[in-house]
Parts: C-alpha cells; sequence; structure tokens
C-alpha cells in the first residue's frame, strides 16, 4: 500500500493540486481571519479565540477536497489504467485506502501551518495563555475527522464516473447534505420530535459537538462510521467493474 500511497502523493505534487489546495486554503483563511474587515477577522473581534478558522474551513475544505479528490479514479477510467490497477495482487481496499491516506495527507499539510494561528492569539491574549487551549484541540480533531469524511465522499464520486467534473460536483453537493442538509431538514418545524434524531446523522452537529473541547466517543464512531459507508460503496462500485 505503502508504494500506490506514495504514487498518488506525488501526482498531487508534481502536477501542483497540492500546492494549489495548500496555498488556496492557506492564504484565503489569512486574508479573512487577518486582513480583511468582518465578522471573521480575529483583530477586529477582540477576543482571543480561533472561532473563525473552524466556522469557515468546512466551507472551504467544502469545494478544495473535492478538487483533490475529484481524479483519484475518474483520471485512471478515463486513462482506462484502471483495469492494469485491479488486475495487481493488491486489494481493492489497499487501492481504496492508499488514495483515501494521500489525499488525507495533503488536507494535514493544509492544516498544520494553521497552528501558527493558535500560537498568535495565545502570545497576544491578555494575560498570556488566556485561550480555551481544550476547546481549539477539539475544534481541530473536529476539523481533521470532518475532512476525512469530505475525502472519504470524494473518493466515491470519483469511483462511479470517469468525467472529473461531475466526480467534483458530485463531491460537493454529497458533502454540502451531510454537513448542512441534516440539520436544516431536521431544524423545520413540521419534522417534529425526530428533529433532533435528523439532525444527529449530519456533520454539523457532531463537528461542533466536538469543537467544545470534550471528546465523546459517539462523535468519533459518528465519524469513523461515515468513513467506512463511503469506502464500502466505493469498494462495491470497484468489485461491480470486475465483474462488468
Amino acid at each position: 500500500m505503502f508504494t500506490l500511497f506514495k504514487k498518488e502523493l506525488n501526482f498531487f505534487f508534481n502536477s501542483l493540486i497540492g500546492y494549489i489546495v495548500v496555498s488556496v486554503f492557506l492564504v484565503g483563511m489569512g486574508l479573512f481571519l487577518w486582513f480583511f474587515n468582518g465578522q471573521f477577522n480575529i483583530l477586529d473581534m477582540g477576543y482571543a479565540n480561533l472561532d473563525p478558522l473552524f466556522l469557515l474551513s468546512p466551507w472551504i475544505f467544502l469545494f478544495l477536497i473535492p478538487a483533490v479528490t475529484m481524479r483519484v479514479f475518474s483520471e485512471e477510467k478515463r486513462t482506462g489504467t484502471i483495469e492494469l490497477l485491479l488486475t495487481r495482487p493488491i486489494g481493492d481496499l489497499t487501492i481504496i485506502f492508499a488514495k483515501f491516506f494521500a489525499a488525507i495527507t495533503i488536507v494535514l499539510v493544509a492544516i498544520l501551518p494553521t497552528i501558527i494561528y493558535f500560537l498568535t492569539i495565545y502570545f497576544l491574549s491578555i494575560p498570556v495563555g488566556n485561550v480555551d487551549v481544550a476547546g481549539i484541540i477539539g475544534s481541530f480533531i473536529g476539523l481533521f475527522f470532518l475532512a476525512a469524511v469530505y475525502v472519504s465522499i470524494g473518493i466515491f464520486s470519483s469511483s462511479i464516473t470517469e468525467n472529473q467534473i461531475i466526480a467534483f460536483i458530485l463531491a460537493v453537493l454529497l458533502s454540502f447534505f451531510f454537513y448542512s442538509g441534516f440539520s436544516s431538514i431536521g431544524s423545520l418545524k413540521f419534522i417534529g420530535e425526530i428533529g433532533n434524531f435528523i439532525n444527529n446523522l449530519g456533520i454539523a452537529a457532531h463537528y461542533k459537538s466536538i469543537s467544545r473541547g470534550v471528546i465523546d466517543i459517539r462523535d468519533i464512531i459518528y465519524f469513523l462510521s461515515v468513513i467506512a459507508i463511503f469506502i464500502f460503496f466505493t469498494r462495491l462500485k470497484l468489485q461491480s467493474r470486475k465483474w462488468a
């Protein structure tokens, strides 16, 4: 798996996709958090917290992560190399996880530099260190799991079409629905008592929960379950190609 993982990672950076994604995320976040006037500007807020980072990141990743994953299987299908890949003596899950972890690595490379933002508010706060460290750590953990779900959705979307644009659009729509759709449906008045249950099916509820700084095992299980479901669907799609 490591060889395939390395191959995928090299492709991301050799084709500039990785650099573009990391640069867009960091530059975009930097501008919104420190330079543009508005509700997301940390200096204008006057409070030592990183809430704007964790409010904006899911929406930025909503587009950036599908841009990373849209080619992982679509390009293989378009060029015909998927047949060669599937006939190698490696399992479908090995192929999927190699691509999954390569995409996750790109996301981590984008997230890690934002620790500088945490250090900045830590030393700018009065007194120094007067920040909700547990809440920020929880938010970073939640952001990682959210990104991992987006990656699993993106890989599944890429596995069902050879058109990268369609894979991108499908991944954006599915990610948007899982992040915001369930909570929107659950908030409808006529839904009644099952509204809370529907709301908990979405990413947003668990992302907000873990961002409070309390790591609830139910939130972790939710994220891992959604990732597993989309990896399972991706495997089914690859297997159906073998049977065709």
